[in-house]
Order: C-alpha cells, then structure tokens, then sequence
C-alpha cells in the first residue's frame, strides 16, 4: 500500500475514501476514546492531501490506529499566520486540506483561527466535520442550564489576571465553562468562590476515558476537594450564571430617594438612586415628582 492511498481501516477491514470537493475540512477528533471517532471524519482524513496537524506525533497515535496515510503537516500556534496564504494557495489550486487538533474539536482553546479569517476573506470554501468536544461533554453532565452557555477557554495563569477575568464575568446570566490544566484547578476553584460566590459548579476529568468522572458541588467544596486530590488529566469546569438580581423593595430606595432629594437637585437625586439600586429612571423620576407634590 502506498503512502497515498486513500482509504482507511476500521477493525482490520478496509474502506475506501470518496472523493472530496477542494477545500480546507475542519474535522473533530476523539477527546479520549477513539472510537468517538465518526466515519465521515475517517473518510475526510483518508482522502485528505495534507491533514494539518497540532502536534504530529499526537496526531499519529489516531491516524495510525485507523491506517490514515495523508502526508501530516505540522500546523501550531507558532506557525499558523505565515502558513496561512501557503494553505490558501493550495486550497486554490484544488487540494483537499484537513485540520485537526490533538483532541476534540478545532479551534476551541487550539490552533486555526487565523486560518479561517484568511480563507473566508477570500471566500475559499471551508467545511466543519463535527464529532467530539470537551467543553459540550462536560456541560451536559454539568447538571447545570444549557439553555445559554459561553465558553472561555483558558483563564490566565497568574492569580492577579485571572481575578480581573473572573471580575469581568461576574454579573453574566449563562452558564459559563472553562478549560483548567490540572496543577491549577484548586487555585482556579477557590478564585472563582471569592470572584463569584459560592456558586453550584461541576469539574469533569478524563472525558470519555477510563477513568472519566465528573464531581459536583458549590465552589467552595470542589475547591477544599481539589486541593486535597492529586489531579491528572485536563479538565473542564463548569459554573452557574448570576442569579437575577433581587428587585429592592419600594419602600427602600424611596425613603433614599426622599433623603437624595433633600441633599441634591431632583434630576442628580434620580440619576443616583437610579444607578444606585438598578432601577428604571422614569419609575424614579415619577416617585421623585411624586415626593415633591406631597411636601409642597
């Protein structure tokens, strides 16, 4: 069999490749378990003339298994914007061009948006091959809404930076999900209990492996448990939105309004119990008014 056969192996049998339109396919891989693996990813890979690669010899651990033979090219963050006009080149030219991460889906916390921005500027076609992702296996096991999520990848590794971007996401109604390395996860845990409160959170390790688990509880617990775990493997976190915030009783903000009033001009007395209890300016300005007509 030569290096440029396009077919592929699955349990020792082999399956041809069709044929695929020019164009760069951005194919999910297995997180772990790489039965994950779909069939059309396999065709994708096998008829592919390069499959752009994170790491190669990672990747080689997947396209070996299943008796992928296109030429593997190294493709990372260090290289990707001056090789990105060379791939848009060949893609031009009629080449089928394959991206893969060393796991999961492309481009989440990995390797090839610049990629993207350069062929889609100049409307090359660019087809998603999906298949698995850490951060959505981690979510639906969460036990938390997913209704509305956001995805923040890594957060910085200095305690300082890492505040500020937990300040940031304070106030955000979704729930939000996080990519942690393992020597950070208690750090990270306690960080995000003092920025957040003690929010419902999940930490899911090892996804689709062996040994995958999943460990829920308030911040504060997983925090204690984590720094008490000696942890391997990524691992995804997963934590409650801000709760909607509570409307301040009526006779609170107007007795301070009143007071407003009595310190300052009608119009700078609104603005500040406006702001101050999150309220609608208009519903203060009537009760303003309201107040001066009784005292008058």
């Amino acid at each position: 069999m030569s290096e440029t056969s396009k077919n592929f192996f699955i349990a020792g049998s082999s399956f041809d490749a069709p044929p695929l339109l020019p164009g760069l396919y951005v194919v999910a891989t297995p997180i772990g378990n790489l039965r994950d693996i779909t069939i059309r990813a396999l065709e994708t890979l096998a008829a592919a003339d390069a499959i752009l690669c994170e790491d190669t010899r990672t990747s080689a651990k997947l396209l070996d298994h299943f008796g992928i033979r296109a030429r593997r090219v190294a493709f990372h963050e260090h290289n990707e914007r001056e090789k990105a006009e060379d791939i848009a080149n060949r893609i031009r030219a009629g080449a089928v061009i394959a991206l893969i991460s060393d796991a999961g889906t492309p481009l989440l916390s990995d390797p090839g948006f610049p990629l993207i921005r350069v062929l889609a500027e100049q409307n090359l076609p660019v087809f998603p091959i999906p298949g698995a992702s850490a951060l959505l296996s981690a979510l639906v096991v969460a036990g938390l809404p997913t209704d509305a999520f956001a995805f923040h990848g890594f957060l910085p590794p200095k305690a300082g930076a890492r505040a500020n971007a937990l300040g940031r996401l304070k106030d955000s109604r979704e729930t939000l999900v996080f990519y942690e390395s393992p020597r950070r996860i208690a750090d990270t845990l306690a960080s995000m209990a003092e920025v957040f409160g003690d929010r419902q959170a999940s930490v899911s390790l090892e996804l689709t492996k062996r040994f995958e688990r999943t460990f829920r509880g308030h911040l504060s617990e997983l925090a204690q448990q984590f720094a008490e775990d000696d942890t391997k493997g990524e691992a995804v976190i997963v934590v409650s939105g801000a709760s909607e915030p509570t409307a301040p009783a009526a006779e609170d903000w107007q007795a301070a309004l009143t007071q407003a009033m009595a310190d300052a001009p009608l119009r700078a007395a609104v603005d500040d119990i406006a702001a101050r209890f999150n309220l609608k300016r208009k519903e203060v300005y009537d009760a303003a008014l309201a107040i001066k007509a009784q005292s008058e």
